[in-house]
């Protein structure tokens, strides 16, 4: 994906799930969700060990199912593994009408599901850090 498109994703994007949520602050998961938080992004946690806390002010939801439907997640940011990615983005696909965006973190690349979100007319980034796109891009 070229820098405009991605520039474009982070002037949009308003509300972001992230799965693989922590609540250990020197976690990626935890300060990347800090930074974005500062940056003015919405921050849905996701993570099954601590739903129900909350968190940066939020309430943390097991998965992305139960995620209330008045909350308008328009990107799913994915810190899990891999192989996990498929069926994360099935459930974005199902649960989140607002969706815009998959972004998985570096170190995260799933290319059928990828493939299956595009064809859902989503916008798939891989690979990369919205808190490091952010700062090159948007600062």
């Amino acid at each position: 994906m070229q820098d405009p498109e991605i520039r474009n994703i982070l002037t949009e994007t308003r509300t972001i799930a992230v799965v693989g949520f922590s609540a250990d602050p020197g976690r990626p998961s935890h300060y990347v969700s800090e930074f974005l938080q500062a940056a003015g992004y919405r921050i849905i946690p996701v993570n099954p060990g601590l739903a129900g806390q909350v968190i940066l002010g939020e309430t943390v939801y097991a998965d992305l199912v139960s995620i209330p439907k008045e909350i308008a997640v328009d990107m799913v940011d994915i810190f899990r593994q891999s192989s996990a990615v498929p069926a994360i983005v099935e459930a974005a696909l199902a649960n989140l009408p607002a969706l815009r965006t998959i972004w998985m973190q570096i170190g995260v690349q799933h290319d059928a599901a990828a493939e299956t979100a595009i064809a859902a007319g989503k916008s798939v980034i891989m690979n990369r850090c919205p808190k490091i796109e952010y700062r090159r891009l948007m600062a």
